[in-house]
């Protein structure tokens, strides 16, 4: 059976969109900040789908367990996020570009049967939070702020 080309864009995207965001963070010395985010997201996406493991709202289309949220959505759009806010200040098309390679993750999530949309919407919140928020790690001084470019 050949694989959907849709369902392989989205994994693609899943890795391509943070990837490219790290390399703008390591060019702008914000790495570790990157990095922190990066790490917290991907944290707490693996710890909900563990807590509600068995529960009604990680049942995947499939049946499947541990399907709340998605992983691959909030990783695009955690990538998205980052890139729109922090690296195509002067580029809106490239922001939108970014968010909408994001958002068809998502659909190609929904499409190949792996997530429901509520679970996709989790995902892309979770996603968007840590992209757009940044703490000041590895700079003068820690803080946060939030902040989402288009």
């Amino acid at each position: 059976m050949a694989a959907d080309p849709f369902e392989e864009f989205g994994t693609a995207m899943k890795y391509g969109l943070p990837l490219t965001a790290a390399i703008c963070a390591a060019d702008q010395d914000r790495l570790e900040d990157f990095a922190v985010r990066g790490i917290l997201q991907t944290a707490l996406v693996w710890g909900l789908k563990e807590y509600f493991d068995g529960e009604p709202i990680s049942r995947r289309p499939s049946g499947e367990g541990k399907g709340f949220p998605s992983g691959h959505t909030a990783a695009a759009l955690f990538g998205a996020s980052d890139l729109a806010g922090k690296c195509f200040d002067d580029k809106p098309e490239a922001g939108a570009l970014a968010y909408g390679a994001a958002g068809l993750t998502g659909w190609s999530r929904v499409h190949a049967g792996a997530h429901t949309p509520e679970q996709v919407w989790s995902g892309a919140l979770i996603g968007l939070t840590f992209g757009a928020a940044s703490f000041g790690i590895g700079s003068d001084g820690a803080r946060f702020e939030f902040g989402l470019r288009f």
